[in-house]
């Protein structure tokens, strides 16, 4: 058993920050992959920061909870938007290299939604720059990692987080990890979904862990699909490529934004760009096959080599096409999950002792849908906060007596051999396969009752199909099959969470788009959706929206 005071499961931005955060205390890192594997180093366009000038982290505030669809908490808002630059500032001093102006300062590029040119970047490789500087600064403060370890379980005893077990990939052995306070950074749960951007460990292995202990995921509904990912691959193509004057045009060639967002064009917040794709496809307009082209040609091949030469290295490694001659051809794919596990603007859950921060928590700073350049900020200033809240509830506290490991430990070990033991069944490839293909069709940007009544049917079909999985790879050392089989049992806990909540929620906002209830509903709906596990089935319940600062209004845009 491994003893540490402060546990931090996941080893992206949010997790490596929280370290940072932790001074000389006895900490350490649990990572999936090895840290510079983590999703965050795929983030491309950018961070938003208000710099001064004319912007002001009021209006940054303002954006935020207006391109929310007004779901967003706004006192955490207020945190994100007034701590972002003394974070990016400390990024920039500890050593990211941010492009530049001119005349030196932090170069600044539109993104959607934004009334200012307010997002920093480091050409369009933002996230492999943030993520670089951090471990680094992590590795010269001798933090300890454990890399390749899937964390399966909290361990709880009487009401309060003690530590986690995992598996590691690399040993085959189930371990206990005993600590003082528990933060999990273990991103999204993207790839419940077949046309996604994020990275093959974005399972939502920490969402479902912590739900199945008692945790209550909130706001499992808004899914944000972002309007551009390469078709065929779904490799996103950055916001940025519309922020430097990238248009996106139809088969008829013609500028279709001007119908949907007259006054930002292709640079309205997401849900809305995406929505007009999708429909510009549904209605005919779309090339076949199914997708629009973003046209970068006008920009030149100079400024393309200069500010994104990563997605002209992408579309011509991908697509053999060089956007300096040739539109991109580009769908919408799922990107980010607003929901997650429900935390304060402290990144405290339900659970004493355990903490969230990053795309797997929802203090809900993002509420209906999430503005880009807004996750690689919440990442680092919400980070920073669970590591310093980890920090003072450490201080108070004493760990549990080891004993109570002895029996979560055992039953780890059972139910993952019980995988492995099990001679004859059905593939996991087909449950996962046919999850995720239904996710695409029926829980994606347009819903409805009858599509989503159908979801949930066959995603419990599914769970009771799991129960008969045959894992042929009968090893535990670097046994991918056997990861997977684990955590394809969370993804369908996720996915059943999703439609529940877009199945109760009668209305449309942000993300959420309901063809049989097109309207936002703020007398009914203007609240937060939480899931709670039972053995029972899922429950359903609900919390007020924070709304201190700005009444809800409408959102044109």
């Amino acid at each position: 058993m491994f003893k540490h005071d402060i546990i931090i499961v996941g080893g992206g931005l949010a997790g490596l920050r929280a370290a940072l955060s932790l001074g000389g205390a006895d900490a350490a890192v649990i990572s999936r992959v090895h840290p510079l594997r983590s999703h965050s180093v795929a983030a491309q366009g950018g961070i938003n920061v208000a710099l001064g000038g004319n912007d002001r982290w009021q209006d940054h505030s303002f954006d935020t909870i207006k391109g929310s669809d007004y779901l967003a908490d706004q006192d955490a808002v207020e945190v994100l938007c007034r701590d972002a630059p003394e974070r990016v500032i400390e990024m920039e001093q500890w050593g990211t290299l941010f492009s530049r102006t001119d005349d030196g300062r932090i170069a600044q590029r539109p993104f959607g939604g934004a009334g200012f040119p307010r997002t920093a970047y480091a050409q369009d490789r933002t996230g492999h720059a943030l993520l670089h500087t951090m471990y680094e600064q992590a590795r010269r403060k001798g933090i300890t990692f454990y890399e390749e370890w899937l964390v399966t379980r909290l361990a709880v005893n009487n009401g309060r987080c003690c530590g986690v077990v995992g598996y590691s990939i690399a040993k085959g052995q189930i371990e206990a990890f005993h600590a003082k306070v528990v933060i999990f950074a273990t991103g999204g749960y993207g790839r419940i979904y077949r046309r996604s951007t994020n990275s093959i460990i974005n399972t939502g292995s920490g969402c479902s862990v912590a739900y199945r202990c008692g945790a209550a995921l909130e706001d499992m509904e808004f899914v944000q699909f972002h309007p551009t990912t390469l078709y065929g691959t779904n490799i996103l193509i950055t916001e940025g490529a519309r922020g430097e004057g990238g248009i996106l045009k139809n088969k008829n060639g013609e500028r279709f934004m001007e119908r949907y967002s007259p006054r930002l064009l292709d640079l309205a917040p997401r849900d809305i760009v995406a929505r007009a794709i999708e429909t510009e496809i549904n209605e005919g307009r779309g090339f076949e096959g199914g997708y629009v082209n973003l046209e970068l040609m006008h920009l030149g091949l100079e400024k393309i080599k200069e500010r994104l030469p990563g997605i002209r290295q992408i579309a011509m490694d991908f697509a053999n096409i060089d956007p300096a001659r040739e539109p991109i051809p580009v769908q919408p794919g799922q990107h980010y999950s607003m929901g997650g596990i429900a935390s304060n603007k402290n990144c405290e859950t339900s659970i004493p002792g355990f903490l969230a921060c990053g795309e797997c928590s929802c203090i809900s700073i993002h509420g209906a849908n999430r503005l880009g350049g807004n996750s690689l900020l919440e990442t680092i200033v919400f980070g920073k906060l669970a590591g310093e809240n980890a920090l003072k509830y450490a201080g108070t506290s004493e760990f549990e007596a080891p004993e109570i490991f002895e029996k979560t430990v055992h039953e780890e070990s059972r139910r993952i051999s019980a995988l492995i033991d099990k001679n004859e069944g059905e593939m996991l490839y087909m449950i996962r396969d046919e999850l995720k293909a239904t996710m695409d069709e029926n829980v994606g940007i347009f819903r409805n009752e009858k599509k989503l009544t159908e979801s949930l049917d066959k995603i419990r079909e599914l769970r009771l199909r799991y129960r008969n999985i045959n894992v042929r790879n009968k090893g535990t050392v670097f046994n991918q099959e056997l990861v997977n089989a684990i955590e394809l049992e969370g993804m369908l806990d996720i996915a059943e969470t999703i439609c529940i909540g877009a199945l109760a929620r009668k209305e449309s906002r942000g993300s959420h788009y309901r063809l049989d209830h097109r309207e936002r509903d703020d007398v009914n709906w203007l609240k937060h959706t939480l899931v709670t596990y039972t053995p029972e089935g899922p429950e359903l319940d609900y919390k007020p929206v924070n709304i201190s600062i700005y009444e809800p209004k409408g959102r044109e845009y």
